[in-house]
């Protein structure tokens, strides 16, 4: 089985901030791998799929708000997504560079079997 996490912020840094906000994106990527679950009963079914999740967190990398833009396509993963949200919050606290009072981002998510 696979599970994949990664990334997009909605808006680029530039020059060092890049550098912090690629190590913040990592440290995002690497909870939410820790922490991604694949449903037994997806397991079993041998059912996969991938969704896209807007994020949205605050200075201190609570999460505020999450909208899944794209769901799975399956009802098991789609519950999984909330359950998901719970676990990883907070988030780690975002680079003082990107000093917007929330950060919006978007977190595409895989679940695969190998």
């Amino acid at each position: 089985m696979g599970l994949t996490a990664g990334v997009v912020m909605a808006a680029g840094a530039t020059g060092a901030n890049a550098a912090d906000a690629t190590s913040w994106k990592r440290s995002i990527a690497k909870v939410v791998a820790q922490k991604q679950v694949y449903p037994r009963s997806a397991l079993r079914r041998e059912i996969e799929g991938s969704a896209r999740v807007k994020v949205t967190i605050d200075r201190d990398g609570k999460i505020a708000n999450f909208e899944m833009l794209e769901d799975t396509g399956h009802e098991v993963l789609n519950r999984e997504v909330p359950k998901l949200m719970e676990r990883i919050n907070p988030l780690p606290t975002p680079p003082s560079d990107l000093s917007d009072a929330e950060l919006t981002f978007i977190l595409p998510l895989s679940w695969v079997l190998r």
